[in-house]
């Protein structure tokens, strides 16, 4: 019996041993969590149930050049019920007032609304879709109904808020105006006005802290961020809506007419080179139009016979001929090697001048001019367009502007024939934006100026940036041979041989040059030949205002292909438009002195607009106006008596807004 005591004692001691060393590893491991692995382990914990996350700031406004918008940027809210913080006793009095109130507002049965918030009761879900894709006026008053008013915590009510970006012009330069997106690995696609100038428009992003609730849903805590975000700035365009208008729906018209399978028209300011309408229309597969791609600043191609004024341009800054140099047209075709060189007008022109035949648009004239003046030394032609820029973009800020070709002797694709072809708009490509370009210098006495998208950058009525004209080239010409050109290009409109004579209107003056350029024509296959028709140039003719160009891509060669009779129209229809709607008179400034009271007022107004408020603010001093856009705002209701400034408030300054429904303004 001894023996045995002795055994169960012994065994108890190793356990008891045991349980103590157990005791002491526990200890030690506690002890290591919480003094040397502490911080780890509790960021740890806070990661899976509460998390900071990215808030969007609101992007700028882009607006035209009068103040129209072109893009905002609209919040949005989703309105979600938190079953589990809301007292029962709470629930049972005010549920049945907040469903009917619901249903009055989304026009929804009251039953409807009240099996949602039992159910979420009943299940105790804390996220409970009520509302979503609210405006900010429904916000506002979706906040006041019962139960909601009591916030997040006694009340249940969660708000999520998201800014989508609206088009308020719809289809109109929807792809000038463009967008500004980011995929989930932050690669950023940029297209458009919004893609070009999104460093200023997209302002800086906020923090908001999250707590995880069921099933991996996150809910906002409190209603306050942890970093509030910044907007982002507003944006002044260049563009003109009523000339934008103009030139959309005149471009239209015309594609749908020819059965076009794109164009593209823009319409600039020639002393300043401010872009006043870019518009771009593709063809879908049942014959519908819309904003494909911008062809204006991105589709280089051969330009045709546009290219002609380059080459006379060249050929007389160079010396090498004048406007009374006679050519033969040799009865309308010219051989050049194995390649024959033809006029559209069947038989030829005869021997003209060089003057009329730019105006008759003759490519056997420019032909034999071009590679009898140059065929000794062809570097000094293609030096002669490389010094007036056309080898270069632009620098547009839009991405994807198209490159042009301007080729050297020497280089692929060069030949005996590349002068005599390159005169008249072959084996040289330009985007519709660089041509229009030049012929916007002829008109500004030979200044080459960048094209232009924005006027401003503001944060609210403040300026931050301003954008002024941008020389490339002081003179890609002389004045002189810009005189005779532009001489030229008015003939071409007015004299009754010259190509866009139909166009000729005695109630406005045009200036510019017709272009019908053959596509596919390496093929040699008749029916896969197709056509590009151009009208590029400025009004009025005497003193330009505006410089246009309109190309249309593969007319239906049924109803028609030539520059004259596809674009040439669109040109003639946006200028007499521009000169009914805008008379091209000088405007006086007014004298009127700035008022600065109004300014004062405007800037306390915008300062107090700007916070985020949970108690009262004082609003005395204040313009009336000014106090109710701001009261009402923060959903309260406003009685006003009287006029002028806010003399007295109702409920005084730093009152909690949960408590406050209704204050009353005395003005005077």
């Amino acid at each position: 019996m001894a023996i045995t005591d002795k055994k169960i004692l012994t065994r108890l001691y190793i356990v008891s041993a045991c349980l103590f060393l157990f005791a002491i590893a526990v200890v030690v491991k506690l002890v290591s969590i919480q003094m040397v692995h502490g911080n780890k382990y509790k960021e740890m914990a806070l990661q899976r149930t509460e998390r900071l996350f990215t808030i969007a700031p609101n992007r700028g406004n882009l607006y035209s050049d009068d103040g129209s918008l072109l893009a905002t940027s609209v919040s949005r809210y989703t309105i979600r019920f938190d079953a589990v913080t809301v007292k029962s006793s709470d629930f049972e009095e005010e549920v049945q007032p907040l469903c009917d109130a619901l249903s009055k507002l989304f026009e929804k049965p009251s039953a409807y609304y009240e099996q949602i918030l039992r159910k979420a009761k009943a299940n105790k879900n804390r996220y409970a879709l009520v509302a979503r894709n609210l405006d900010y006026s429904d916000y506002i008053e979706v906040k006041s109904f019962p139960l909601f008013n009591k916030g997040p915590n006694r009340g249940g009510f969660i708000v999520e808020q998201k800014t989508v970006r609206e088009h308020p012009l719809g289809k109109i330069a929807e792809r000038s105006v463009g967008y500004e997106r980011f995929d989930e690995n932050g690669y950023a696609t940029r297209v458009g006005l919004e893609g070009a100038f999104g460093n200023y428009l997209r302002g800086v992003e906020g923090k908001r802290l999250k707590q995880k609730i069921a099933k991996g849903q996150w809910k906002p805590i409190g209603l306050d961020n942890i970093v509030e975000p910044k907007d982002g700035y507003d944006v002044v365009s260049t563009i003109d809506i009523n000339i934008q208008d103009i030139a959309h729906h005149g471009l239209l018209t015309q594609l749908e007419k020819y059965k076009a399978d794109h164009g593209c028209v823009i319409v600039m300011e020639t002393k300043t080179g401010e872009i006043k309408a870019i518009s771009n229309l593709g063809r879908t597969e049942d014959g519908k139009y819309y904003e494909r791609l911008n062809y204006a600043i991105g589709e280089s191609h051969e330009p045709g016979s546009t290219f002609k004024l380059m080459s006379l341009v060249a050929a007389l800054e160079d010396h090498k001929i004048d406007t009374s140099t006679v050519i033969d047209t040799e009865k309308g075709h010219w051989r050049i090697y194995d390649r024959i060189v033809r006029d559209s007008k069947h038989g030829g022109y005869g021997k003209i001048s060089m003057a009329k035949a730019f105006e008759v648009s003759s490519n056997t004239a420019f032909a034999k001019m071009i590679h009898n003046s140059y065929k000794e030394e062809p570097s000094v032609f293609v030096d002669r367009l490389m010094s007036m820029g056309l080898h270069e973009e632009l620098g547009m800020p839009i991405k994807g502007e198209g490159k042009p070709v301007i080729r050297y002797p020497g280089d692929k694709g060069w030949s005996g024939i590349s002068l005599a072809w390159m005169s008249h708009g072959y084996e040289v490509s330009l985007t519709p934006l660089q041509t229009l370009a030049f012929y916007n210098a002829i008109a500004n006495d030979g200044q080459l100026l960048r094209p232009r998208l924005i006027k401003e950058v503001k944060e609210w009525n403040k300026t931050i940036y301003t954008f002024d004209k941008e020389i490339i080239n002081e003179a890609i010409c002389s004045k002189e041979t810009a005189k005779q050109v532009r001489d030229l290009l008015k003939n071409v409109v007015e004299k009754e041989h010259g190509t866009g004579h139909r166009l000729y209107s005695p109630n406005f003056s045009m200036a510019g040059k017709t272009g019908t350029a053959q596509k596919n024509y390496v093929t040699r296959d008749p029916d896969k030949l197709r056509y590009i028709s151009t009208f590029a140039g400025y009004f009025p003719a005497d003193n330009p205002k505006y410089s246009c160009i309109v190309v249309i891509h593969e007319p239906d060669k049924s109803v028609g292909y030539y520059g004259a009779d596809v674009s040439g129209p669109v040109f003639k229809s946006i200028a007499r438009k521009i000169y009914a709607n805008n008379p091209l008179i000088d405007e006086i400034e007014t004298l009127e002195p700035l008022n600065e009271d109004l300014d004062a007022s405007f800037q306390s107004y915008y300062a107090e607009s700007q916070k985020n408020h949970n108690q009262m603010p004082d609003v005395k001093g204040m313009s009336g106006m000014d106090a109710i856009s701001i009261l009402e705002n923060m959903g309260l209701e406003v009685e006003v008596k009287g006029n002028g400034k806010v003399k007295k408030q109702s409920i005084s300054k730093g009152t909690d807004l949960e408590k406050v429904k209704k204050i009353i303004l005395e003005l005077s």
